[in-house]
């Protein structure tokens, strides 16, 4: 039997009441055979499983950890069954365009890949081979500035621009250079992360770094504990600067600052981490240039509210006067169709591409975005819209709140 029928039977098995409660059966599940080939997955989450197979614990613990509890975390996830698709026949879909327009970059899609720092800790070519990965299928991609890679490596790789993803750090004389390095690179769009302003509690990280049984001393600067140090001064943004007494964020804030980023450099302003109608509002009036609804993949409080949850408000907020992208919980299609429903530009996906490309490298990273764009196309095709722009709400039917 193949491995795809055989998974197919073991999940069709699991599922159905009758044999209910069978640990044999779990336990084939937990023992299916890798996958051969990225092309072999059939959706995102056989991907995860796969990376979860190669990925140590500490690494492991550092791309899946939320917060606290991780609620916020589920919330990003869970939000999505708030909504329903509604189904529309007799339309004429024989032609559906996915293609879009992002802040003057024409893509192939709307699904973008959001900022994951360190990403050579899921493979050994980290943001350079998702760098490819966007570049063949033409996608945006966001690039952190605590990439494994500087921002002209990943450009290179992608053989296009990339967008530039900024920690604002406590002195602004580094922001600045951060910024000219990525203007000069070619970036059109910095996204500015707004949302994790002094420190966090990732305590599923924690949790699953004490499980890890290798020496971090072999490939990270340790503190008196073992544990990684993580100092800025490894990063290449940060080759040339001097980082003694430097912090990645700055708790002293305001929206003063988007002005004096604006007036340093000639790239779109972009402020990631906006979950408020009333900050959002704030952000037009400061002069953004647009709005990423973010909360850093459940990563920044624990607020227990999914981004989903946010994205209407915020529309609201800015009333159509600039673009307002999202990311959050993202693991079908059909999430992405609810997201540019509910007036999103476009759609970052995180988590998801770093399973892909721990599992297999850049061909890993593009079946994610083949199995998305895959989904959002059918998703399309059932509601009659046959281009972005005819995602409406109107497509949607909203079931009220989640009780929780």
């Amino acid at each position: 039997m193949s491995v795809i029928a055989r998974r197919a039977l073991l999940r069709f098995i699991a599922a159905s009441p009758v044999f209910a409660g069978l640990g044999p059966i779990t336990k084939a599940l937990a023992d299916e055979p890798a996958l051969a080939s990225a092309k072999d997955a059939l959706d995102i989450f056989e991907l995860e499983a796969a990376a979860r197979k190669v990925v140590p614990p500490a690494h492991w613990g550092y791309l899946m950890s939320g917060v606290d509890g991780d609620v916020t975390l589920r919330a990003n996830e869970t939000a999505y069954a708030r909504y329903q698709l509604r189904a529309r026949r007799m339309v004429d879909v024989s032609k559906v365009e996915l293609g879009t327009d992002l802040f003057g970059m024409k893509v192939a899609s709307p699904i973008l890949f959001s900022p994951i720092g360190s990403m050579r800790s899921m493979n050994v070519e980290g943001e350079v081979a998702v760098g490819r990965a966007a570049g063949t299928k033409n996608a945006v991609q966001i690039v952190s500035t605590q990439s494994s890679f500087s921002v002209e490596q990943v450009a290179q790789a992608r053989g296009g621009p990339v967008w530039f993803q900024l920690y604002t750090t406590n002195q602004f004389e580094v922001t600045k250079k951060l910024v000219k390095r990525a203007e000069a690179a070619g970036c059109p769009v910095v996204a500015v992360t707004v949302d994790t302003p002094s420190g966090r509690n990732t305590v599923t990280a924690t949790r699953l770094r004490r499980d890890d049984t290798r020496m971090c001393s072999g490939c990270h600067v340790v503190d008196d504990r073992g544990y990684p140090r993580g100092g800025l001064n490894t990063k290449p943004m940060f080759a040339d600067i001097e980082t003694q007494g430097l912090g990645l964020t700055s708790a002293s804030l305001t929206w003063d600052f988007v002005k004096r980023l604006k007036d340093a450099t000639r790239m779109k302003v972009v402020l990631k981490g906006i979950e408020d109608g009333e900050d959002a509002a704030m952000a037009v009036k400061a002069g953004a240039d647009g709005i990423m609804v973010s909360n850093h993949g459940g990563r920044s409080i624990e607020s227990g509210r999914g981004t989903l949850e946010s994205l209407p408000e915020v529309v609201a907020g800015v009333a159509g006067k600039i673009p307002v992208l999202f990311d959050g919980g993202v693991r079908r299609g059909t999430d992405v169709y609810k997201a540019l429903a509910l007036g999103a530009s476009g759609v970052g996906i995180g988590r998801p591409y770093a399973w892909g490309l721990a599992a297999f490298g850049q061909a890993g990273a593009e079946r994610v975005l083949d199995i998305l764009n895959l989904e959002l196309r059918l998703a399309m095709v059932g509601c009659g819209a046959r281009s972005i722009k005819e995602i409406t709400a109107k497509t949607i039917i909203d079931r009220g709140p989640l009780a929780r």
